[in-house]
This record gives C-alpha cells, sequence and structure tokens, in this order.
C-alpha cells in the first residue's frame, strides 16, 4: 500500500472533522477549509491507488 493512500485518508479524515466543526459552531470558514481538506485527501488516496495499479501492473 502506498504511503499517499495512507496519508491521503488521515488527511480526509481530519478535513471531515474540520468540516463537521466548523459546521457546529457556525464557522463558516472553518467548514470551508475542512471541506477543501476532506477532498485533498480524497485526491491524495486516488494517487496512491494509481500508483499501487501502475507498480502492480509493473510487476506482471
Amino acid at each position: 500500500m502506498d504511503k499517499d493512500r495512507i496519508e491521503g485518508g488521515v488527511r480526509e479524515a481530519k478535513g471531515k472533522v474540520k468540516e463537521v466543526a466548523g459546521r457546529v459552531t457556525g464557522d463558516r470558514q472553518t467548514e470551508a477549509e475542512g471541506r477543501v481538506e476532506k477532498t485533498a485527501g480524497r485526491v491524495q488516496g486516488e494517487y496512491g491507488k494509481a500508483k499501487d495499479a501502475v507498480r502492480d501492473g509493473l510487476r506482471k
């Protein structure tokens, strides 16, 4: 498993927490930052999956 997949998952989870905290407190800035971080984590995770697929394809 690629480290980008792991880091992406962590980043996505942190973003979700930040988004919910912003929503609960009514802080739109924090909520928006959380959405951005969550999306960036998802992208990083998908990048890691792609790297894994390429690596697995090269091993065959």
